[in-house]
C-alpha cells in the first residue's frame, strides 16, 4: 500500500494515537449519525462502508441498526480498537486498511458511505468523492460529518486552518459546505442537506493532548487564540470558562444520493 506523505502523516499520527479514540471519546456520542441516517429508512441488512472509521464508533453504531458494516482505515492500530470493540458488543463487522482516496471495492458495492470527523486528513478531497460516488449504485446514500467554517468567511476559516495545523500537523483543510456540495454534484452525487450547528469542543488542552500536540505547537496556538480576529472570535465563540480555552466547532452533516 502506497502512501503519499499526507497518507503517511495521518497514518502515523493516528496509528500512534490510537489509544486516545477509544471508549470515553467524543466521537463515542454517535446521536448526530443517528439524526443524519434516520430519513433515510436503511432496511436492516443494508451494505454500509464507514472510511476512516477511527475507534469505529460509527460503524459500529450502524452495525448495531442491522447493516453489514465494513469499517476501513489508513492506521491498523486503529482498526484493532474497533474489532476489539465490535467483539465486546457481540458485533459483526469486516475491517479493511486502504486510504480513502482509493477503495478496494466493486463499483456499487455499498448502499452507504460514512464518513466522520475525518475528512479534513484526507490528501484528495476529490479523490475521496470520486471513489464515494463510485461504489455507491443509483439511489445509495453518502453521509459526511466534519469540521467545517460557514461559506465566505475566509478570515476566520484561515485562523482555524493555521491552529489546526499546529495542534495537528497532519490536518490538511477543513472545506466549507459550498465547497463539499461542488464535489459532490461534480461526481454525479445529488446533495439532500448541508446544515451547519455549532459543536462545543473539549478544552484546548484536552485538544492537544489527544493530538500529542508539541511544547513548540503549542505555544503557537495559544498565541494565535490571543491575537484571533474578531471573526473567529464570533463565529467560533472563542472564549474561556473556569480558565479553559473553549470554542465551538461548526460541524457539518452533509447527506447525498447517488443520482
Amino acid at each position: 500500500m502506497k502512501l503519499d506523505e499526507v497518507q503517511q502523516a495521518a497514518e502515523e499520527q493516528f496509528a500512534r494515537q490510537s489509544h486516545r479514540y477509544g471508549q470515553g471519546h467524543i466521537l463515542e456520542n454517535v446521536e448526530d449519525v443517528r439524526v443524519a441516517i434516520e430519513p433515510l429508512k436503511l432496511p436492516p441488512g443494508s451494505r454500509v462502508l464507514d472510511v476512516a472509521t477511527g475507534a469505529g464508533h460509527t460503524g459500529l453504531f450502524l452495525a448495531s441498526l442491522g447493516h453489514n458494516a465494513t469499517l476501513a482505515d489508513l492506521a491498523q492500530p486503529m482498526l484493532e480498537r474497533a474489532k476489539e470493540a465490535a467483539t465486546k458488543r457481540g458485533l459483526n463487522v469486516l475491517t479493511r486498511q486502504h486510504p480513502a482516496e482509493q477503495f478496494p471495492y466493486e463499483d456499487g458495492s455499498f448502499d452507504l458511505v460514512t464518513c466522520r470527523v475525518a475528512a479534513h486528513h484526507f490528501s484528495s478531497p476529490e479523490s475521496f468523492i470520486r471513489e464515494t460516488a463510485r461504489v455507491l449504485p443509483t439511489g445509495g446514500y453518502f453521509l459526511l460529518i466534519d469540521g467545517s467554517v460557514e461559506d465566505d468567511q475566509s478570515e476566520a476559516e484561515e485562523w482555524l486552518h493555521q491552529v489546526e495545523k499546529f495542534r495537528d500537523p497532519s490536518h490538511q483543510r477543513f472545506l466549507t459546505p459550498r465547497d463539499w456540495s461542488r464535489l459532490c454534484e461534480a461526481s454525479g452525487l445529488k446533495v439532500l442537506q448541508a446544515p451547519l450547528a455549532p459543536f462545543k469542543q473539549p478544552d484546548l488542552n484536552w485538544y492537544f493532548d489527544t493530538a500529542a500536540t508539541s511544547p513548540e505547537n503549542r505555544k503557537q496556538v495559544l498565541e494565535l487564540v490571543a491575537h484571533a480576529p474578531q471573526s473567529a472570535r464570533d463565529l467560533f465563540r472563542l472564549g474561556e470558562e473556569a480558565g479553559k480555552i473553549v470554542w465551538w466547532w461548526q460541524r457539518l452533516s452533509l447527506v447525498a444520493v447517488k443520482r
